[in-house]
């Protein structure tokens, strides 16, 4: 009897309201919920995830883009960190080779999803590390009361930017400094790989010095000779110019053509493919990746699915004003509203990360190397052959010894 009451007195302490199970709780870290406006509308996409079921909780941790890649990789190598994780593309390359994170083929399907194209890059030798989170290629963005029809050659462009620089206003612009080192690197890249030129081979073997990669340096030198740019303006200076109408056309992303969407919704601009002879163009791309040392795979693995359905997929694109990982159907309204999204999203077919493929984790001192020299070129008048020869022979001097 005494057992009885015992019973009776421990299921009276117990709440009437305790849940049946708690929800597994799972951790994403990104650098975008610490951004104003994005990352309270990315946060709300996840708690649509957390309202749609009873068993999986995402928690957003914010974290500055300055100081993610080194807090998420320290708690990795220390058998922690969050279970999911947006890398941007030089850091998802660097952490594969360590082992932080989790293959996931056993988690995706890929025939069950109709990725774009750069899902190719989240495979590293026939291994799925990761999902292309949100991504953006480049292209010409133009001012159509400046420039009514988009030019769709080099000669032509070049014609056109040389036409609109006169009163203080100016045809293109682009970086060309080491003051925006990271900036100065992705404008180069559209050159490089515009004119067909690629940093290595299919091997991974340095191809600095190639005739295709001096074709777009000289490409870059002719547009800086023309005098047809704001020298020394800064992105955010000469992207403010553009939407003040004091810049014609610009080669940039499309988190640009959203901002400009975003916030100067009057601006008569428009986006047309970037116009260089060949459609490759930069890629910005960030990873959804799963940390190695979660326990919690198959929570991570039901998100993964909810976050990949397309009515997800595009309630995503609507929060982070860029492309995602898989193809959208848009309605006539919807590209009437936004026709800039689906130019970018023909351009991202053809795109390339903005990295030395098969030397990812040494591109930031490989970049150091060809700038130096590409200053040269446009600075002093050095010849690009010569230029891009220095590089590759200080490249492999002393970054691949």
């Amino acid at each position: 009897m005494k057992y009885l009451a015992a019973a009776a007195i421990s299921l009276s302490l117990l709440p009437l309201s305790a849940p049946a199970f708690a929800k597994d709780k799972i951790t994403f870290a990104a650098a975008a919920f610490a951004e104003a406006g994005r990352g309270d509308r990315v946060k709300a996409w996840i708690q649509r995830f957390n309202e749609s079921q009873a068993e999986v909780e995402v928690e957003p941790i914010a974290i500055p883009f300055s100081s993610l890649a080194n807090t998420v990789f320290t708690q990795m190598g220390g058998g922690g960190g969050p279970d999911l994780v947006r890398f941007d593309q030089t850091d998802f390359f660097a952490a594969i080779p360590s082992g932080r994170l989790l293959p996931l083929d056993g988690l995706v399907d890929d025939k069950s999803y109709d990725f774009l194209g750069p899902d190719r890059f989240m495979k590293v030798k026939g291994v799925r590390y990761g999902l292309l989170f949100d991504t953006t290629g480049y292209a010409l963005l133009y001012n159509k009361d400046i420039v009514p029809s988009p030019p769709t050659d080099f000669d032509s462009f070049l014609a056109a930017t040389k036409a609109q620089t006169k009163d203080g206003k100016f045809g293109y612009a682009y970086r060309a400094t080491m003051a925006e080192r990271a900036g100065f690197w992705q404008d180069l890249c559209n050159y490089v790989f515009g004119f067909g030129g690629r940093w290595s081979d299919k091997d991974g073997k340095l191809t600095l010095n190639s005739p295709d990669v001096i074709r777009g340096v000289t490409a870059y030198k002719q547009v800086y000779d023309a005098g047809v740019t704001p020298r020394g303006a800064d992105a955010a200076t000469y992207r403010r110019m553009f939407w003040e109408g004091k810049i014609a056309m610009n080669v940039d992303n499309g988190g640009v053509a959203a901002i400009f969407h975003q916030n100067a919704p009057q601006l008569p601009f428009a986006a047309a493919p970037s116009p260089f002879p060949d459609k490759a163009q930069g890629l910005i791309m960030t990873a959804l990746v799963v940390n190695a040392n979660t326990k919690h795979k198959d929570a991570a693995g039901a998100f993964i699915k909810w976050a990949y359905a397309p009515e997800n997929q595009k309630s995503l694109q609507a929060a982070m004003g860029t492309g995602v990982g898989t193809k959208l159907d848009m309605s006539p309204e919807e590209l009437a509203k936004q026709p800039w999204l689906k130019v970018y999203e023909g351009q991202m077919e053809n795109a390339l990360p903005q990295l030395v493929i098969g030397q990812e984790g040494k591109t930031p001192e490989i970049q150091q190397i060809v700038l130096e020299e590409v200053l040269k070129v446009l600075q002093e008048n050095a010849d690009p052959k010569e230029a891009m020869d220095r590089a590759q022979k200080l490249v492999e001097r002393r970054v691949l010894r």
